[in-house]
């Protein structure tokens, strides 16, 4: 089982990594770690999956979310309950935050003392409305808070259309320096998202921000990617308190 890992850990006692496609038992086009239940896949595979990365990281049940492109926060348990949101945190040590994706942007938070942790689910629309702003509520000082962007689409991949920018533009003016003529498609643009985040990371505080070098659409053997698949598997970005 291949895993990406940040080049240095994000907090003392603190562990943090996004999967490969390497590792599971599912079939094509989810093959083969597809942890997304949502996804078209057989429930036996997706379950046998989950339980191969429980088991190779010796951790319990991660708290698995129904993501819907919000910006909604909860808190992670240890309960087996799937819960709608597109971020979670913890204190307790030994419960799993997770998020999935296959090209948005998966971000994982430590506080640097490593007593606090989250993930949360950024694609262009939550990052726009929010859903990183709200994660670091869960912490006492954005501050104090260490930050990785994992494996997303990367800006060479990533085509908007003119209202996608528009949007940023309304927020933030100088977010335009995330956008770029698309080379391919007149008056449609390519969209950094790793830029955006760190913009939107910076002006809530927080100033180590790592990660943010690969592209799931672009790096076809190790990662899923919707924008280039459509029908794909889903990778899942964990953070935890030893």
């Amino acid at each position: 089982m291949k895993l990406i890992l940040p080049e240095q850990p994000l907090a003392p006692g603190v562990q943090a990594l996004t999967t490969t496609r390497d590792g599971g038992v599912s079939g094509a086009p989810w093959d083969s770690l597809n942890l997304g239940d949502h996804v078209g896949d057989d429930p036996a595979a997706v379950a046998e999956n989950r339980q191969r990365l429980q088991t190779a990281l010796g951790v319990s049940q991660p708290q698995w979310l129904t993501q819907v492109h919000g910006v909604q926060v909860v808190e992670a348990q240890d309960d087996g309950v799937v819960r709608e949101a597109d971020a979670c945190w913890t204190r307790q040590p030994g419960v799993v935050c997770a998020v999935m994706t296959a090209d948005c942007l998966p971000v994982l938070f430590a506080a640097a003392d490593g007593r606090c942790v989250a993930a949360a689910h950024a694609g262009w629309r939550g990052l726009l409305n929010g859903v990183l702003e709200a994660t670091l509520a869960a912490f006492d000082d954005p501050a104090q808070v260490n930050a990785w962007l994992g494996p997303a689409i990367g800006p060479a991949a990533f085509e908007v259309g003119p209202e996608v920018r528009e949007a940023f533009l309304a927020v933030d003016a100088d977010a335009e320096l995330a956008f770029s003529p698309s080379p391919r498609h007149e008056g449609r643009w390519m969209a950094d998202l790793y830029a955006l985040a760190r913009r939107r990371l910076q002006a809530a505080g927080v100033r180590t921000i790592r990660g943010g070098e690969h592209c799931t659409h672009d790096e076809h053997e190790r990662f899923f990617s919707y924008r280039r698949d459509g029908q794909t598997g889903r990778m899942a970005s964990l953070i935890w308190i030893t």
